[in-house]
């Protein structure tokens, strides 16, 4: 039996062909080795239906508890940035405080050599001082004298209680910073431990998603491959009023039937967020690596106004993106075990619609 020849995206998935007969059963077919196709065993409707929505299940869940560890991640290597500048504003602050202390003692000492001298004058009341000198000339030279004494000594109790506050305020200073980094280490230790155990966990989901995967039939990969509807789609000639998007999407069309792998991001292997990143990339772009954070990011776009290479998010939390490619259509990397595709956009829950 021939069946119709398929392109692009199709023609590098494994493709299932399904009619639902009278007892409820798929008749599916496979590509032979002489390029036409043969059927291949039949299996109960339901049986099958639930194996896909349990790997679909598992595979959603392993996809979200991807991107969070890689936002996880980029909070890690961020705050690490942010303790490196606290560390820096604590050492500056640390050194204005010492400068600080040391125009303090300066002071203190500038006060202590004045109280000495006024305590030397202090037997002697101002006018028998003057009344002593030897001559006019000598009495006006005590008596200014006395007066700058004074002046002096009040001009640098003055300067000591400046320097003594500033010392004080820089000491703070300085002691908040060191707070704020240390709290900011500790913080970061947590997160580091948080990270080991989300990839542990992360590590088993994957493993059971990839041992259940590779152990599923011909007709169950059919099956699982071509669950989202996959289309022989071509984008030639489109516009878009989002420029660089396009570009972004005439690039992402350019790995169609590249292998999904978790936390690729090319330019060979994909994972969602994956795509969207290194697609824009090629426009000289940098997006955010995960999902959640793509989806925060840009332009909001409302469903009826978006444009082909707008970055679509899908299912709650956006734990899944792709790039709209017009008519109704979205390029994503799916799941492990189904190649980069084209599907249908009411193929998967819109969550909402980014443009960069």
């Amino acid at each position: 039996m021939r069946l119709p020849d398929t392109r692009a995206v199709v023609a590098r998935t494994v493709v299932a062909v399904a009619v639902v007969g009278a007892v409820g059963v798929y008749p599916l077919y496979a590509p032979d080795s002489h390029g036409g196709w043969v059927p291949t065993p039949v299996a109960a409707a339901d049986e099958m239906d639930d194996l896909i929505a349990q790997l679909e299940k598992i595979s959603r869940d392993a996809e979200a508890k991807n991107e969070e560890v890689m936002g996880l991640e980029e909070q890690i290597a961020s705050q690490k940035d942010a303790i490196e500048s606290l560390q820096r504003q604590a050492a500056a602050a640390r050194k204005a405080a010492m400068i600080a202390r040391d125009r303090e003692e300066h002071a203190k000492q500038t006060v202590g050599k004045l109280a000495q001298a006024k305590y030397r004058q202090s037997g002697t009341d101002p006018i028998t001082e003057v009344m002593s000198a030897d001559g006019p000339q000598s009495a006006i030279d005590r008596s200014a004298y006395l007066a700058s004494l004074s002046a002096r000594t009040k001009s640098a109790v003055q300067d000591l209680g400046q320097a003594s506050r500033e010392a004080a305020k820089k000491s703070d200073a300085a002691a908040r910073k060191k707070a704020e980094a240390d709290f900011a280490e500790r913080a970061l230790t947590h997160r580091r431990n948080q990270l080991v155990k989300e990839n542990e966990q992360l590590a088993k989901q994957k493993l059971e998603v990839t041992e259940r995967i590779d152990s599923l039939s011909i007709e169950q990969r059919m099956r699982w491959a071509a669950r989202m509807n996959p289309q022989d789609y071509s984008i030639e000639g489109l516009q878009s009023q989002n420029v660089d998007g396009l570009k972004a999407l005439q690039a992402a069309f350019t790995k169609l039937g590249a292998p999904y792998v978790w936390g690729a991001t090319g330019p060979d292997e994909f994972d969602c967020s994956g795509l969207v990143v290194w697609s824009y990339l090629q426009t000289g772009k940098r997006l955010p690596r995960t999902s959640q954070a793509q989806m925060r990011a840009g332009t909001p776009v409302e469903k009826k106004d978006l444009q082909p290479g707008d970055v679509i998010g899908f299912y709650p939390g956006a734990t899944h993106v792709g790039l709209y490619a017009g008519n109704g259509m979205v390029i994503h990397a799916s799941d492990y075990g189904i190649p980069l595709q084209v599907v249908p956009l009411g193929s998967m829950p819109y969550y909402g619609a980014r443009r960069y």
